[in-house]
């Protein structure tokens, strides 16, 4: 069965002044479409066609370099148009922003620790916020790989993942992804990373 585009869950323009307008129908609309048309292409009249995109992506290495880039950029960009929200903001109680606090000392610290994973990514990649080992860890990845990955150098379940590609913000930003990467934090769903953090 075909893997297909998923809506946004809110409109293109919902997520203003922070991402752009047309940011999100060329990222929605044009790049993330791009992953998923060659993913099917890349499974298509293999033993891989049936296989959810979980089973995929966690075994992206064993398969094919088509199935890591494209079948990691489906599930990458599926997992962050989810984590972002026109209510969105960082939250300041509950049991997420308490592992926060005590894994990197303050949200402040968090916030910081993170941008310098996506400042210091080289190139295209994600910067993330996992649970590994039941505790919260940041890392980040190359191209469209994600922790999930058979692949990844830090294995874990992702709470949070940012795109840092150039395409995720470059018609506000241009080359400012410092700028981009705070002004994140004014539009993530805090109680969809709430629920995430509780379930891992």
């Amino acid at each position: 069965m075909a893997f297909t585009l998923p809506a946004l869950p809110y409109a293109t323009d919902a997520l203003e002044p922070h991402i752009d307008k047309l940011t999100m129908e060329i990222h929605h609309g044009k790049h993330h479409q791009a992953y998923v048309d060659n993913l099917n292409k890349a499974i298509a009249g293999t033993e891989h066609e049936n296989k959810s995109l979980e089973e995929l992506v966690k075994n992206a290495g064993k398969i094919s370099p088509a199935v890591r880039n494209n079948g990691g950029g489906h599930w990458n960009h599926s997992f962050f148009w989810e984590s972002l929200s026109h209510n969105g903001g960082i939250g300041t109680s509950g049991g997420l922003t308490d592992a926060i606090k005590s894994a990197f000392g303050s949200v402040d610290e968090f916030k910081t620790k993170f941008a310098a994973a996506g400042i210091g990514r080289f190139g295209s990649g994600w910067a993330w916020l996992i649970v590994k080992d039941g505790k919260l860890e940041i890392s980040s990845t190359p191209n469209q790989d994600n922790p999930l990955m058979d692949v990844a150098e830090v294995k874990g379940t992702p709470v949070l993942g940012v795109d840092v590609w150039e395409h995720a913000y470059y018609l506000k930003y241009q080359n400012k992804r410092a700028d981009y990467l705070a002004a994140v934090w004014n539009v993530l769903d805090w109680k969809k990373l709430e629920s995430r953090f509780s379930k891992a």
